[in-house]
């Protein structure tokens, strides 16, 4: 069960009408019903056909990845105990325009990630034949695929609009299902069908460096890690998230990247020799559209591969659950800074943000109309994930040399190198998902200056008191390592015109990071600035006494 005390009325509800309800395992098990969702699903599967058996250390480097930007959120987490948190980190630091940016980032990754998971769900349901016709040949939705998908997603919604402490229980009920299943899969098929053979049959890692290198981007490697922030996104809501939000945030990581590791060793221990006899790029074999189902059944554990079938509902539903739950929340945040139009605080009589739940729900619906099928997201919605992790090192940075006596409830050993250090990892992800996925992150960008810019015209011409400042020398590098780092994608090997060689391009992207973190540390705001900024979100964040 959830671990939530019943507090009295004047200490659960903040002056913005969010409930410090939830407690440090409602906190982490957000985090990790968000990590345990399709991504164990697909992405054994498609890590192997990259990369091969060196597909284990694709995932090793992930985690590494991970746990960087993770630590990096511990400390600030307990620093600025928010709701929305990874939206407002870099509007402190770095003011109005660098906040609306990193705001955006972080909506545009939250709101499509319940729309994947519904594809999931309905790509796995394809093994039966009543769900056959909701897909087209190419992954997209028919028209009775299209009604199922909103269907699901206005489930979503519904289990929203009753409260974060129902919220909480049935995430809980769906994460501990989530965490049991994929545990049962490792140790029954492992135990009943494993070839050792099979690591060496074509070589540990066929397809070199680079094969190992977009494993960790285009096959849904960090997609499956990224989550951990839900439990930051849901700190207006944590009963003591100083104390329980670096906990649920590292706790929900470990968890999260011992399972997805293991998993990919029994995956490939597993396979029959002849589903992968003409190399791991032609793998196949009868269910294959469903992975781990499908290789169940071939092994002849039939049942096992109905339970997986079972869960392919499950824990993509949970995830997309505690997203529709993020986005809110993340608009919640963005609203508060003064991105977006004040309805999206309004709160209902159980505490939810009501408006942005709407609006969720009516972006996941628009996300079914031209997007495809899960694996063609996964990079893209990869680049904005980590692209939106990218300002807690920068502000991380600004923060130990500007406020450093700041309560902090977690200090982050090493604070700063693992900063400057987790900033390049991220950089790194981002250009490994190749040209093909960036340029199209780069449109919705400006889509995203187009929407939030208008509105912050819009309040400063009318006057109004909430109207964000832009900050503009502040946040001067800003518009350099958007650009830099599209120009680096586009001339490397990665989907690009391939004129920046494999490791020298590893070289050009960490050198430019590097430049990038100390322009901006040199350029943020001053420390009273950064306080006024603080005061005028965590004040009306506080319980009320």
């Amino acid at each position: 069960m959830v671990n939530l005390d019943h507090a009295t009325p004047d200490v659960t509800r903040d002056r913005t009408g969010l409930r410090r309800d939830v407690g440090l395992i409602g906190l982490m098990w957000a985090s990790v019903g968000s990590i345990i969702g399709s991504g164990w699903l697909y992405g054994a599967e498609k890590a192997v056909v990259l990369a091969g058996p060196a597909a284990i250390i694709s995932w090793l480097i992930g985690t590494v990845a991970i746990v960087l930007l993770a630590l990096v959120h511990a400390e600030l987490g307990g620093m600025f105990p928010v709701a929305g948190g990874t939206a407002r980190y870099p509007h402190y630091a770095f003011g109005g325009l660098a906040g609306m940016s990193f705001g955006w980032f972080s909506w545009l990754q939250a709101a499509t990630v319940a729309p994947i998971e519904v594809e999931a769900m309905i790509g796995y349901a394809g093994h039966w034949d009543w769900a056959k016709g909701f897909q087209n040949a190419n992954g997209t939705l028919t028209v009775s695929g299209f009604i199922v998908a909103v269907v699901l997603m206005a489930v979503f919604v519904l289990v929203n609009f009753l409260g974060v402490r129902i919220l909480a229980h049935t995430n809980s009920a769906a994460t501990w299902w989530k965490i049991a299943v994929p545990l049962a899969t490792i140790f029954i098929i492992a135990v009943s069908n494993f070839h050792p053979n099979n690591f060496t049959a074509h070589g540990f890692a066929p397809f070199g460096a680079k094969g190992v290198l977009s494993a960790i981007s285009s096959s849904g490697i960090i997609f499956a890690l990224l989550g951990f922030e839900q439990a930051i996104q849901l700190a207006g809501e944590s009963r003591d998230p100083k104390r329980d939000l670096p906990r649920a945030t590292l706790g929900s990581v470990a968890i999260g990247a011992t399972i997805y590791v293991l998993l990919q060793v029994v995956f490939i221990g597993a396979l029959p020799l002849s589903s992968f006899a003409h190399g791991w790029d032609k793998l196949d074999f009868p269910g294959i559209s469903g992975p781990w189902a499908g290789l169940a059944t071939l092994v002849g554990l039939g049942w096992l591969g109905v339970v997986l079938y079972i869960d392919a509902v499950i824990s993509p539903g949970g995830t997309g659950l505690i997203y529709t739950t993020a986005t809110s929340r993340v608009s919640y945040g963005l609203s508060k800074n003064g991105y977006a139009p004040k309805g999206f605080t309004l709160t209902d009589g159980r505490g939810v943000p009501w408006f942005g739940l709407v609006v969720s729900f009516v972006t996941g619906v628009i996300c079914f109309l031209p997007f495809p099928s899960w694996q063609q997201l996964v990079g893209f919605i990869t680049s904005a994930s980590v692209l939106m992790y990218a300002g807690a090192p920068l502000a991380y940075g600004v923060f130990s040399d500007r406020l450093p006596h700041h309560e902090r409830p977690y200090r982050l050993p090493a604070g700063k190198v693992i900063s400057p250090l987790s900033f390049v990892v991220a950089n790194l992800i981002i250009y490994w998902a190749g040209w093909d996925t960036l340029w199209r992150l780069g449109v919705a960008i400006i889509l995203g200056y187009v929407l939030l810019g208008s509105y912050a015209l819009y309040a400063t011409a009318k006057r109004r008191p909430d109207a964000p400042r832009m900050d503009w020398k502040a946040a001067q590098w800003l518009p350099g390592y958007l650009a830099g780092l599209g120009l680096i994608s586009w001339q490397g090997g990665f989907g690009g015109q391939g004129h920046i060689p494999l490791w020298w391009d590893i070289l050009v992207v960490a050198a430019f990071s590097v430049v990038i973190y100390y322009w901006a540390k040199a350029t943020a705001s001053r420390p009273e600035e950064i306080e006024r900024s603080i005061d005028e979100v965590v004040v009306t964040d506080a319980p009320a006494h």
